[in-house]
């Protein structure tokens, strides 16, 4: 009789560990418990490992993402130096007022926004165009591609010291090499750092030349990554090369794409400020255009001095671009496209 063995035995389980999974046929209840405690015990230890392989990087993070977010106060305040951050007036929104009231925090996100959008389009564009390319080229001359690749990616790793020098050869207006150019042709030179309608175009040339050869690298590990039975099946079924890019091409590297413009975006508000602070050489004749978010606090903290404008500033800009990207993200989710999170 079963009730004479001890207690009743639990039906056929099928469990799991740590380890891998684990059959147990007819467990008692002690046993049961007995084994759980094991299989948590396990989890605890392997979180507890997890966390302290990330606890130098969360570390970090806390340290420098999220304590300096305590200066947001200053947004608030009327800072100056005697009183320090903790006794300096309180004066609510009144630097939000000040900053949107005499007409330049529209001026510098409209700079901001319509110039970091033309880097998002034309890096997008001519890096997955020129990524296609470059896999072409590999596909029939490697060392060939090698060239081309490293060519590209070089001027990603000079500074924006360099990149003035060399965009000053070009656009003197007296020696420059694009106004002896226009003077061979019959054209009369331009004045570029007195020319504000041009920088729109300029600096786009100049971020895209600097910065292209970074994202061809990323499209073309995504192409690469791509299996080759796509191409070898599309190719029975007589597919051009064409064909190839428009059906399997363009459609695998979706993913990528959604995620790099999606972090592309969650940037728009942070305009490089190498690139419109050196490379403009900070003429005043070119603020219509050149002008943005960072260079405008760079200016509000050395020449006006204003502690507290500037963070209000800082603080806008980190507050939009955190909107515009938690929306980018919610419109690339309901069209059914991987989204960032």
């Amino acid at each position: 009789m079963s009730g004479a063995l001890g207690p009743p035995a639990t039906s056929v389980l099928t469990a799991g560990t740590p380890d891998g999974p684990e059959t147990v046929e007819a467990l008692t209840p002690e046993r049961t418990r007995s084994y759980r405690r094991r299989r948590n015990r396990g989890s605890r230890q392997r979180d507890l490992t997890l966390l302290l392989m990330g606890a130098p990087a969360l570390v970090a993070l806390l340290v420098f993402n999220y304590l300096p977010m305590a200066g947001i106060v200053l947004a608030f305040k009327n800072y100056n130096t005697y009183d320090g951050v903790l006794h300096s007036p309180w004066v609510g929104l009144q630097n939000f007022h000040f900053l949107f009231s005499n007409g330049d925090a529209l001026r510098v996100t409209r700079n901001t926004v319509v110039m970091n959008s033309l880097f998002i389009v034309a890096n997008l564009v001519i890096s997955i165009g020129l990524a296609l390319l470059l896999n072409e080229i590999r596909d029939r001359a490697p060392w060939l591609g090698k060239i081309y690749q490293s060519a590209m990616f070089l001027p990603f790793v000079l500074s924006y010291v360099v990149i003035t020098n060399f965009a000053l050869t070009f656009l003197n207006a007296d020696t420059g090499i694009v106004n002896h150019l226009l003077r061979h042709f019959g054209a009369s030179g331009v004045d570029w750092y007195n020319a504000p309608n041009w920088w729109p175009l300029v600096l786009t040339v100049v971020e895209v030349w600097k910065s292209v050869g970074f994202w061809v690298i990323v499209y073309l590990a995504g192409i690469i990554s791509i299996s080759p039975e796509y191409y070898e099946a599309a190719s029975i079924d007589g597919a051009s090369r064409w064909q190839q890019i428009r059906q399997i091409t363009l459609p695998l590297l979706v993913p990528l794409i959604v995620i790099n413009v999606l972090l592309s975006l969650s940037h728009i508000f942070n305009a490089d400020f190498g690139l419109f602070f050196q490379v403009t050489q900070n003429s005043t004749t070119l603020y219509p255009t050149t002008d943005v978010i960072d260079t405008y606090v760079y200016r509000s903290l050395t020449s006006i001095g204003d502690v507290g404008m500037a963070a209000a500033a800082g603080l806008y800009q980190s507050f939009v671009g955190f909107v515009l990207v938690v929306t980018a993200n919610w419109l690339v989710r309901r069209r059914g496209t991987d989204a960032l999170f």
